[in-house]
């Protein structure tokens, strides 16, 4: 079995790449996982995961003539796919090279999370929406933060990629985020998988390059992103067939 989420925001600064991380250790409970940091144009899941000295990367590897196993590193549970952060490395990268790493990592993993850009401004940022199964939102409890995950939305399902749900997540205001998640449920497909409340033990596991399940497990926040994962009812999909979707998909145009 294996199913496809791109985890996206829409906009920068609502913990996305955090949220990947904590939901890929917690989905490691139940399945194998594999993380890609698709953001190939501002990369940071290599500092959360430990990962900052690694000689091999996503941008290698989307460059061409080096395979993905070579950029597939074993962290907290997880395989995981750094993406490189040299403007170089960015400007040799072929994005439309993705679908052919995720139908190869498709065939020795359960679930794969794809780290998506924040911004929806090029083609490289909204490929990871478009060639996934399901998108799981990632939203602030502000109006503007709707906005953006609605535009994100819009893109997943003109291209048919379901919506897995959404998570609020750095939440500061219990009695705020009702009314919120009230318009939330209105405009979105897909449940509310949890809310997260704001910690600093999220920016010290930053700071410390782990992920917030591994460094702080009996956080609320912890609990709160494994309440989510909980939330996804991972389907079961013949990893060939997935294989063989992903690299005949077509490739959208700049949005």
């Amino acid at each position: 079995m294996v199913e496809v989420f791109a985890v996206a925001s829409g906009k920068g600064g609502t913990g996305k790449t955090t949220s990947t991380l904590a939901l890929g250790m917690a989905l490691a409970d139940d399945y194998d996982v594999t993380v890609v940091d698709a953001d190939t144009g501002m990369a940071n899941l290599l500092f959360h995961a430990d990962l900052a000295d690694v000689e091999t990367t996503l941008h290698d590897v989307l460059a061409g003539g080096t395979p993905v196993e070579d950029a597939v590193y074993e962290r907290f549970g997880m395989q995981v796919v750094p993406c490189g952060t040299s403007l170089a490395g960015f400007r040799d990268a072929d994005p439309t090279r993705l679908r052919d790493v995720v139908a190869r990592l498709a065939a020795g993993t359960d679930v794969i999370l794809l780290d998506s850009a924040a911004a929806l401004g090029s083609r490289a940022a909204v490929l990871p929406i478009v060639l996934a199964d399901r998108v799981v939102v990632v939203l602030q409890p502000t109006i503007p933060s709707l906005s953006d995950g609605l535009k994100v939305q819009e893109y997943a399902t003109t291209y048919d990629t379901g919506v897995a749900g959404t998570v609020f997540n750095r939440v500061r205001d219990d009695e705020a985020i009702d009314a919120i998640a009230e318009k939330a449920a209105r405009y979105f497909e897909g449940p509310t998988l949890a809310t997260v409340p704001e910690s600093d033990v999220a920016r010290a596991a930053r700071r410390a390059g782990e992920p917030l399940l591994a460094y702080a497990p009996d956080s609320p926040a912890a609990d709160a992103f494994r309440e989510a994962a909980a939330g996804i009812d991972v389907a079961a999909g013949d990893s060939g067939a997935v294989a063989d979707r992903f690299r005949s998909a077509v490739v959208p145009e700049e949005p």
